[in-house]
């Protein structure tokens, strides 16, 4: 399927960023726009499908980028019967790292598990990275040094992404290397910092950062977790999704056209639209969108993406500043997280932004 800048590419202004004053917003990623969890998957194997016939029979490991790329990767991970793993800011105890950054982003510390690495590296013939927008293509290409460093054997690399920003002469450096580049969309940034200052980010901000609202909700934990921090097989990682998706729905009994919102937590985005695809193949109308470090103003304006903003704690870190945009009501509402919620102010604030004006609230942990 074809895909146009409207469909793809809503450009937003970040809040006090140097490095980068706009965010390119995709309506269709699940992640701070809310969306049909269907279409945002189909678009994602749609991606996938740029690539299904370039590699013959390399045996692939896919990367997906965190926190944006989480759902994207795991989904092409699943199509092309790849392993996978993602990049993680999270800490994952007893385990060494491979660290690199991200020099624009607002959380620019990523990292690979290298025990996983070092355990698959001899076993792949491409790592194919995927990310939801390349604009420079600093990061990725930060990270093959250090792989190749790191690595002796002869790996390919590949980068696959939603939409691809690069110039003319990061491509030609791209191909000097030997590194495939594909994408859905070409996009050009050279105006999008001049478009982000126009807006006058006087949408709704809510803060509910250590808020405990009295609005009842229900708690479970639905074990059967795989974490996609460490190395997985797709194939595994689909059938533990279809497994939680069966004991969430088990949990209801929906009826046809009732509006659901289902929420993904900061990287644990995958679960959140795979479980709301399967709700909205059951009949309902399906929102899904996540949790997001993502600082973003929001803006009144008919052609900004984002209205209003609530500030929580973090699920997985009290401490942390996270954000949700564009809530709605609905008839219920599906928080699905991998936190541990060893504490519970991330839990209380987000339930505190939905029950603004929700009252229906299920949250699922999956462990």
């Amino acid at each position: 399927m074809k895909y146009s800048h409207e469909d793809l590419v809503r450009v937003a202004k970040r809040q006090n960023n140097n490095k980068r004053g706009y965010l390119v917003v995709n309506p269709m990623q699940g992640k701070h726009v809310p969306v049909s969890p269907g279409n945002a998957l189909r678009l994602f194997d749609d991606l996938a499908k740029v690539v299904e016939n370039e590699f013959g029979d390399d045996k692939l490991l896919v990367i997906g980028f965190a926190e944006t790329a989480t759902a994207i990767g795991a989904q092409v991970a699943i199509s092309l019967n790849a392993k996978y793993i993602q990049t993680t800011r999270e800490i994952i105890p007893n385990v060494d790292y491979i660290y690199f950054s991200e020099a624009h982003s607002h959380a620019t510390e990523q990292k690979l598990v290298k025990d996983d690495m070092d355990a698959v590296i001899k076993e792949i013939d491409r790592i194919v990275f995927v990310e939801d927008e390349v604009t420079t293509g600093n990061t990725i290409m930060n990270i093959i040094t250090i792989l190749r460093r790191m690595y002796s054997q002869e790996i390919q690399f590949s980068v696959l992404s939603l939409l691809n920003g690069m110039d003319e002469s990061a491509l030609k450096k791209y191909e000097e290397q030997g590194i495939s580049v594909f994408y859905l969309l070409k996009t050009n940034h050279e105006t999008y910092d001049e478009i982000a200052n126009t807006f006058a980010g006087d949408g709704v901000y809510h803060d509910c950062k250590d808020k405990v609202s009295e609005a009842p909700f229900v708690f479970y934990n639905v074990e059967g977790k795989l974490n996609p921090r460490r190395l997985l097989d797709s194939k595994v990682y689909d059938e533990a999704n279809q497994k939680l998706a069966q004991a969430v729905m088990g949990r209801f009994s929906f009826e046809k056209s009732q509006r659901i919102l289902v929420i993904g937590s900061e990287e644990c985005m995958y679960p959140a639209l795979f479980v709301g695809s399967r709700i909205e193949e059951a009949g309902c109308v399906v929102k899904c969108h996540s949790t997001t470090r993502s600082p973003i103003e929001v803006s009144s304006e008919d052609t900004y993406p984002l209205k209003a903003r609530y500030e929580l704690n973090s699920l997985y870190d009290r401490e942390r500043r996270t954000f949700i945009y564009n809530l709605d009501k609905y008839d219920c509402v599906i928080v699905i997280t991998d936190s541990e919620l060893k504490e519970q102010e991330g839990l209380l604030s987000l339930i505190s932004a939905l029950a603004l004006q929700n009252s229906n609230i299920s949250v699922f942990r999956w462990y």
